[in-house]
């Protein structure tokens, strides 16, 4: 079999040509890209980074799942901030080794999640390496009454949170231990590896917000923030920058059934505020307004809990004993 061409065989000047395609014609070829805002609208900026080895592998995540996620991981971003994409830019890096079919691979599901949800590639940047990386840096627009921010929260407020959490986890477990999954119905089982190799940023949901909120309404208070380092991270994050508390009720979690039967709903529900890469949002704001976006959104999303005057986040857990207070050392963090 003959060995497949590697980007140094090509160069850099021809892995550019390759990937020039990806890029609509005429922002490419400069030393940046000029790109017109719509009237009205403020500029939303937000990077990410995914490093082999850290956030994906061979053994988990095909080429084109990698862009897929690494766009995707940008544009829940933006999602949180109520921002619609406007495009990307693309900062490589990559061992000399890399087989061009990998590379191709990675801008191909980049643009699939870009041509389902918002923007193009505008650019970027590419290096040698000893290990691949991949830096995005997603641009959004956003009418400014309109940007939504962690620190909007007030006390009284209804906690939001949109699609089922631990999905992503129990995906990437049976990627790693294909044998856990005895027992596990195909559906589920595609369901929670897709969950985890092609995560939906919930842009989506921020449109269905402002079908709710009505088409002159401004945010106003209300608080939001992607969930991808966890559910539990993201409600503290909200809380501590708007000032409040949170009781959050452990029975309104949105757990799925079939992950419950699967592992138990301890592990279950460990999975779910502890998880991380589920990819969905977490919002606050006022009751009325939760319950008819629960309506719009359907199964798809749940009121977990409300904030508080009080500064804990707490976990009531269904057995009538004292909650649980949540904090930063038992979720995600990257330098934990």
């Amino acid at each position: 079999m003959e060995n497949p061409q590697t980007i140094a065989e090509l160069g850099e000047l021809g892995l550019l040509e390759r990937l020039f395609r990806y890029c609509p014609g005429d922002v490419i070829g400069d030393d940046g890209a000029v790109v017109a805002l719509p009237p009205g609208r403020h500029l939303v900026v937000t990077t990410d980074v995914l490093v082999e080895g850290v956030h994906f592998s061979d053994r988990t995540t095909a080429p084109a799942d990698v862009g897929w996620r690494a766009v995707a991981a940008n544009l829940s971003d933006l999602a949180a901030m109520g921002a619609t994409p406007e495009g990307i830019t693309v900062g490589l890096s990559l061992p000399g080794h890399t087989p061009l079919a990998w590379v191709e691979g990675l801008y191909q599901g980049m643009a699939d999640c870009l041509n389902r949800w918002g923007g193009v590639v505008l650019g970027g940047d590419l290096c040698r390496a000893d290990a691949v990386s991949v830096a995005i840096t997603a641009l959004g627009s956003v009418a400014p009454q309109r940007a939504l921010y962690r620190s909007r929260a007030q006390p009284g407020q209804a906690i939001v949170v949109t699609g089922y959490h631990g999905l992503s986890r129990a995906g990437l477990e049976l990627l790693l231990h294909p044998e856990w999954g005895t027992g596990v119905a195909q559906a589920d089982r595609d369901r929670w590896i897709a969950a985890h190799q092609k995560p939906r940023p919930r842009l989506d949901a921020i449109a269905a917000l402002w079908e709710v909120l009505g088409t002159d309404a401004e945010a106003g208070a209300i608080a939001a923030m992607d969930s991808s380092d966890g559910l539990a991270n993201a409600v503290l994050h909200l809380c501590r920058a708007s000032g409040v508390g949170a009781a959050l009720q452990a029975v309104n979690l949105p757990l799925e059934r079939a992950l419950v039967d699967w592992v138990g709903r301890s592990q279950a529900l460990d999975w779910c505020l502890y998880g991380g890469e589920d990819f969905e949002l977490v919002l606050c704001l006022p009751r009325a307004q939760a319950e008819a976006l629960q309506v719009v959104l359907g199964p798809d999303c749940a009121i977990v809990g409300e904030t508080t005057v009080a500064t804990e986040v707490e976990l009531w857990l269904s057995d009538g004993g004292a909650p649980e207070v949540l904090s930063f050392n038992q979720g995600f963090q990257h330098f934990g």
